[in-house]
């Protein structure tokens, strides 16, 4: 291929990759299919390869990521990016209302309102010349910010060239933009979780995992990261006509290929209207996949906003209406700690009492001790507790700046706190352990553990403090060798309760393989993993024979769990509970796949669950990935099935009716498995498109 026809299929290529980027990340209704897309990419790639020569900063290429850099320059703002004023209820609202309209002449037409979400996230500076992306900085102080380009390429949803739609309006020669970067919850949860296994400290919240990823020096990092850009307002415009009310302007950008926030966004006439709105979202933002602390509001037409002028830094003609705070400070007054059913020493922090969220919190996690240590959390100091959503609450971290000197530092304990056997920090692991095997917390959690996964209803906390405080249950294999008798004699128990109980431990006998190996209580072996060990082995008895390497060889474990595993049969104690639950009949074995059955029938296909199912979340989702399935988080493209229970989540709903997702209930999903079992699918079957 000579130069110039490379030059214009490369430059059709970016057109028609940008095109297609918009109907994914703005519109959520791609019209072709991933392999379709990574073809084109794949094409432009190549392409680039041998004519580096026109490889230009706003490909679609090179949002990989650049060499790290030494640090970050100072950058101007064209305008100043100016923070709001905020109101807190109706009747304050009403008050900055009231202001405003004194400023008005008597003869101003009725004003009309636009209500966006008061995004938790970091405020981004995105500028734009003949279409192209060429700066981008954050807010910083309102006057100038700090130039993270190399890093924004990364970020998918920020548009390299505008408009993504061929067909989408011409932007003006020199353009603007203010968004908002942000790590939806879900992907921040996920990234939590990678983050511990690999023994890095997790984020305090998406805000802060959002500004820390992208104000990384090394863009790779950025680009590793998932965050997600909401375009909210146009800061300067030369060169080419934009709209004159807020309502326009973010349809306009999204029209550019700006992501918007359209799900939330609502305009109104009546502030009476606005009002309900705000105070209605307070309880609705806990669905959102995204954190936010508040609502804006803005007078539509923006030659009022701007008549209206600045006060003290703040636009008059825009109000924040902040939600009730989710963080709080108060005092750390002393550290406890609890053992779990592995021995885990957990540190839990006392506080004192404090309101977050209209809930009275007394007690908040640390997580564990590389987070104190990290972090420098001391007894005696004011910490900042925050409480998102139902979640438990969680110490952010020390206010350093009030201390008095009389702080303590929090060290692991020497002695286990239940049994006051040594305690032990293996090298290369955070936690620290009590090994004791008869130590009495563990034997209460692991009891609990035990009662949860295989279902046992009737046997809470209460009721496993006393099974292990009388001596009746010493593992969990002792329950199905329990008496009426033994369990009337316990506080609360009359015979029907006592039944119901043996009845539902008889019930257990039943349960699947997979869900007995994850009922051991193994360190590392969950759910997931146990459904895969359950599949490849068939049997408890070949599972207890299987060498380190053989299990480190299974996709999913790895040589810790597989070190977990061994060092589990290994143990007397656990040897001689396998043989008391093969004594009471519980089912240590299962049949391997039929003649002629498919052994991973759902192999290639990605499914997302929603709402509650007839069984825990995690046991379903081990089941489907021991079928070959892959299941995530958030609907995307990529889904072939949306698995729908009661009371589904809207937002999954939503995406999957956007882009056209089947869904399944449970006996859809039993149909779909068992007719794919029967026999391998045939290409086109069971797509999911």
């Amino acid at each position: 291929m000579e130069l110039e026809e490379a030059r214009r299929r490369i430059e059709a290529l970016r057109r028609e990759i940008d095109y297609h980027n918009y109907r994914y990340y703005v519109l959520a209704r791609p019209v072709i299919s991933d392999a379709e897309y990574d073809a084109l990419m794949d094409e432009l790639r190549a392409l680039e390869a041998q004519f580096p020569q026109l490889i230009t900063p706003d490909s679609p290429t090179q949002r990989v990521g650049s060499r790290p850099a030494e640090g970050f320059r100072k950058v101007r703002h064209p305008v100043p990016v100016l923070s709001l004023d905020k109101v807190t209820n109706r009747e304050e609202l009403f008050a900055w209302h009231r202001r405003i309209l004194k400023l008005l002449p008597e003869e101003h037409p009725p004003l009309a309102y636009v209500v966006e979400p008061k995004f938790d996230g970091l405020t981004v500076v995105l500028h734009y010349e003949g279409g192209r992306f060429v700066l981008g900085a954050t807010r910083g102080n309102g006057e100038e910010g700090e130039d993270v380009t190399a890093n924004l390429r990364t970020v998918r949803t920020v548009p390299l060239h505008i408009p993504l739609d061929p067909q989408g309006p011409k932007p003006p020669a020199r353009l603007v933009v203010r968004g908002e970067i942000l790590m939806r919850i879900e992907d921040f949860e996920a990234l939590n979780r990678r983050l511990v296994e690999e023994g890095e400290p997790p984020f305090a919240n998406p805000r802060n995992a959002a500004a820390g990823s992208l104000r990384q020096l090394d863009p790779q990092v950025t680009a590793g990261r998932p965050l997600f850009l909401y375009a909210y307002q146009i800061l300067l415009a030369e060169g080419g006509e934009v709209p004159a009310t807020q309502w326009e302007t973010l349809h306009y950008l999204k029209s550019l290929g700006f992501p918007i926030a359209e799900e939330v966004i609502r305009r109104y006439t009546s502030l009476d209207a606005v009002a309900d709105y705000c105070e209605a979202m307070a309880d609705v933002r806990r669905t959102l996949s995204y954190e936010i602390d508040g609502m804006v509001i803005k007078i539509d037409d923006l030659a009022t906003q701007a008549a209206l002028g600045v006060v003290g830094g703040r636009p008059r003609g825009a109000i924040a209406y902040k939600f009730p705070p989710q963080e709080a400070t108060t005092d750390l007054l002393d550290v406890e700690y609890s053992v779990g059913r592995t021995g885990v020493i957990t540190p839990t922090a006392i506080l004192a009492p404090v309101r977050i969220g209209g809930v009275t919190v007394r007690r908040a996690t640390l997580h564990n001790f590389d987070f104190i240590r990290e972090r420098d959390i001391r007894i005696g100091d004011r910490v900042i507790v925050r409480r998102a959503g139902d979640v438990i609450p969680y110490i952010v971290g020390p206010i350093v700046d009030l201390r008095d000197g009389d702080e303590r530092p929090i060290e692991p304990p020497e002695r286990c706190p239940a049994c006051g056997e040594p305690v032990v920090h293996p090298e290369g692991e955070v936690a620290y352990f009590c090994v004791n095997a008869a130590c009495p917390a563990q034997r209460v959690q692991r009891l609990i553990y035990f009662a949860q996964v295989m279902e046992i209803d009737g046997l809470g906390e209460r009721t496993a403090e006393q099974l292990v405080e009388r001596g009746l249950v010493e593992d969990p294999a002792d329950l199905y060798f329990l008496k009426e008798e033994a369990l009337l004699e316990l506080e609360g128990f009359a015979e029907k309760k006592a039944l119901k109980l043996l009845e539902a431990i008889a019930a257990s006998r039943e349960r699947p393989l997979a869900q007995v190996i994850a009922a051991l209580g193994i360190r590392g072996v969950g759910a997931t993993v146990a459904q895969l060990l359950a599949e490849r082995f068939h049997s408890l008895d070949a599972l207890a024979a299987a060498d380190e390497e053989s299990l480190a060889a299974i996709e999913g474990l790895g040589p810790i769990t597989a070190r977990s595993i061994r060092a589990w049969f290994a143990g007397e104690h656990n040897r001689r509970m396998v043989e008391k639950l093969r004594k009471a009949g519980v089912r240590l074995a299962e049949q391997p796949p039929a003649a002629g059955q498919v052994e991973r029938p759902l192999e290639g296909l990605t499914f997302v669950i929603t709402g509650t199912l007839s069984r825990p979340r995690d046991e379903v989702k081990a089941r489907l990935t021991a079928l070959g399935a892959k299941v995530t988080n958030s609907v995307s493209r990529r889904t072939d099935y949306l698995i729908v229970g009661t009371e589904p989540g809207g937002t999954k709903m939503r995406k999957a009716t956007q882009l056209g997702i089947p869904t399944l209930d449970e006996a859809a999903l039993e149909a779909l498995i068992a007719r794919r079992a029967a026999s391998p699918p045939k290409a086109g079957d069971d797509s999911g498109r």
